[in-house]
């Protein structure tokens, strides 16, 4: 596993993330078992929020957690807040964060977060209460850093004008599919396609300047929720260019696309979502494959991308 030094932020974290929106649908026993493979896999860091299940991946992961032999201590424990699906809003009102924190450490049974981050962009929020409340939560323990996820430069410009704790996360979506996060400045200027388009204003450069750790979710989905395209029918070309490195490697084609993403020098971190442990392994393998200049950018044109 590979493991990064967060600037501002936690030491020693796994740059594989274990992502735990689909435990609701495991027993405890399962999910103790994904919490422990993860974690022997070189997993350290835990990631939930609100909306997944309601809360209910949340206290199956506290349900199963006891059952690992694992110590709090020994891992990282993020959740996100702001999504609303029952009143269909987002919300970082100070009220709610606060609310969301008090129920999210009931839920995982911990006495803290090491990370919180807020989930999407709240359109009405008050950058001076969300720093009230970040200051207030830090104060009381029950958070120890901040974040975001899915928010833009300037969105984060004006929450950093009023906290006074640092924001060392930004949680999006990236694959080798959707590589807009990465690849919108080649296009820069081209009238011919609409690659060309910024749709999140030059996100990752901002964060490299500004040392934020981005995560990569969805890191093997087509579109928003499209599904996976390893072994998807739909790209022949990539599912090629994959199974030629992952033999070469001796790793599986999911952990060709993972360390796709990890081979990019901002050192970020990409979040698995599955519940089997037997994939949690092989993605794993991620961490140990070493891809070259010319590997990256042919499984980047392979995606169905071209060089201007």
């Amino acid at each position: 596993m590979k493991y990064y030094n967060i600037i501002n932020g936690p030491m020693n974290v796994s740059a594989v993330v274990q992502g735990c929106m689909r435990m609701p649908a495991l027993s405890k026993e399962d999910a103790a078992k994904v919490i422990r493979t993860a974690f022997d896999c070189g997993i350290n860091f835990f990631d939930h929020a609100t909306c997944y299940g309601g809360g209910e991946a949340e206290m199956r992961f506290a349900e199963a957690f006891p059952l690992t032999g694992l110590r709090r201590q020994d891992i990282y424990i993020q959740s996100k807040c702001g999504i609303c699906p029952e009143r269909q809003e987002f919300d970082w009102t100070k009220e709610y964060i606060f609310s969301a924190v008090d129920g999210i450490l009931q839920r995982l049974n911990t006495e803290y977060l090491d990370t919180l981050l807020l989930h999407r962009p709240d359109l009405l929020f008050d950058p001076a209460e969300v720093a009230e409340a970040f200051h207030t939560l830090k104060a009381a323990g029950k958070v120890r850093w901040f974040g975001v996820s899915n928010l833009m430069p300037m969105q984060i410009e004006l929450l950093k004008k009023y906290a006074d704790v640092p924001l060392i996360i930004n949680q999006v979506q990236l694959s080798l599919e959707q590589s807009q996060l990465i690849d919108q400045a080649l296009y820069m200027n081209n009238k011919e396609t609409d690659m060309s388009v910024s749709r999140d204003g030059s996100l990752l450069d901002y964060c490299r300047m500004n040392d934020m750790t981005i995560q990569a979710w969805s890191p093997l989905q087509f579109g928003m929720f499209g599904g996976t395209f390893i072994d998807n029918p739909d790209f022949p070309e990539l599912n090629t260019a994959l199974e030629k490195i992952a033999k070469r490697e001796g790793v599986s084609k999911a952990a060709v696309a993972l360390a796709w993403i990890l081979r990019h020098p901002a050192k970020m971190q990409t979040i698995i979502g599955t519940m089997n442990p037997r994939h949690i392994q092989d993605a794993c393998e991620a961490a140990r494959v070493t891809l070259s200049h010319h590997d990256w950018y042919a499984l980047y044109l392979a995606s169905g991308k071209f060089l201007p």
